[in-house]
């Protein structure tokens, strides 16, 4: 919870069963159109577990989305861990 992959490396992370994932709350969903552009916003609260840890992370989830031809096509997928409180009054 917190690199960078390609598809095939977290494919194979999933595969591997490094990380399980649990659950999966939404918080909060936002989407807005740009012409032929949709941008949805999740917030969301990710359980898994991982190397046999669980592990609770706060994402944003970043879905962009591309009208070609009448249909909606993925064009990329992100999600950024978000620093909660207690974990920015932890680094203090």
């Amino acid at each position: 919870m917190g690199a960078t992959m390609s598809r095939e490396q977290e494919l194979g992370v999933i595969k591997d069963r490094f990380i399980q994932y649990k659950h999966a709350e939404i918080l909060e969903v936002s989407v807005k159109f740009i012409g032929d552009t949709a941008i949805l916003l999740n917030r969301i609260i990710l359980t898994a577990i991982v190397a046999e840890n669980e592990v609770v992370t706060l994402f944003m989830v970043t879905e962009v989305y591309v009208k070609e031809s009448g249909q909606w096509t993925l064009g990329s997928l992100s999600f950024t861990k978000l620093i909660t409180p207690e974990e920015l009054n932890r680094s203090k």
